[in-house]
């Protein structure tokens, strides 16, 4: 049973999206997204039709990232949470909901063009966390 937020977490989830359909039904996808819950960053690569790679990274060096998803725990937690109960999130919880929620939006970064990726490949990213619903959770 994976603990979120951990690299293991993010990995099942990547696996899960690699194993479906969605990158068929979908397109590729091509963006660096980062997570941020707390004080813990991860890296997740989208390449064309899969994800490639999933890493923690400091949070003060990040990387090359295109965007930064950045939620308090407890936000992530009801989130997951509500993907959980309904199979995928409601209208409430979904990433494009939570943005405009966001007084700075959810996904954040310093160049708007890398950031407009978020946009562009919405769904790929509501899909990945999606996978969680069939995940068995823990919370640190």
């Amino acid at each position: 049973m994976p603990v979120f937020p951990s690299t293991e977490w993010f990995q099942e989830a990547a696996d899960r999206l690699n194993a479906s359909d969605s990158f068929e039904r979908l397109g590729s996808c091509d963006a660096e997204v980062g997570v941020r819950v707390g004080d813990r960053c991860f890296a997740i690569t989208f390449d064309a039709f899969a994800i490639t790679d999933v890493a923690e990274v400091p949070c003060d060096a990040p990387g090359d990232l295109d965007f930064i998803l950045l939620q308090s725990p407890d936000q992530w937690r009801a989130m997951l949470e509500n993907i959980k109960t309904n199979g995928a999130a409601d209208a409430l919880y979904t990433l494009n909901s939570l943005d405009l929620q966001h007084s700075d939006g959810l996904a954040t970064g310093e160049d708007y063009t890398r950031r407009d990726l978020f946009y562009r490949f919405n769904q790929t990213f509501q899909e990945y966390f999606d996978m969680s619903a069939e995940m068995d959770t823990t919370y640190a």
